[in-house]
């Protein structure tokens, strides 16, 4: 007589459900990763990657950065950073200069071009999340980008 799959075996994997146990890196994590899925076909499109965007993004606000202050604006470690902006540099996206004050440093802007493209990125970027503030109310969304950066600063 064949016993089978002993019942443990004959169980369905399935994939684990979000709980309200988990913690908070876990939650941020999920959050970051679902809003990359949102975002990664309109920088693929362009030949970008969520790196790229975050550097971008970064310039286009504040233009004239130093690598290493543009390292910790994208949230990027400085090593990656270098092959990143390299990349950008050579389409075009991106100039580098020696910083006029310090010799010793380069500080980073938006093309004209890269900034037009950055522009059309931000204003598609803000279409997901317009979609996350309808999906929460405008007044909850306000309230939990308030609170993410209140948390930023408490751990930075």
């Amino acid at each position: 007589m064949s016993e089978g799959p002993g019942p443990l075996l004959a169980v369905e994997p399935t994939v684990a459900a979000p709980s309200d146990l988990d913690g908070l890196a876990l939650l941020v994590a999920r959050v970051e990763h679902a809003l990359r899925s949102r975002l990664t076909p309109a920088l693929l499109a362009e030949g970008l990657t969520v790196e790229h965007w975050r550097i971008m993004s970064v310039l286009v606000e504040r233009p004239g950065l130093p690598m290493s202050a543009l390292a910790e604006a994208a949230v990027l470690p400085s090593a990656s950073l270098t092959r990143h902006v390299d990349r950008l540099v050579e389409r075009s996206l991106v100039v580098r200069r020696i910083d006029p004050q310090d010799k010793r440093r380069a500080v980073t802007a938006l093309s004209p071009m890269g900034r037009d493209l950055a522009l059309r990125l931000r204003s598609f970027e803000r279409e997901v999340e317009e979609e996350l503030a309808a999906g929460l109310g405008s007044e909850r969304y306000a309230a939990l980008a308030r609170e993410l950066r209140i948390l930023h600063r408490l751990l930075g």
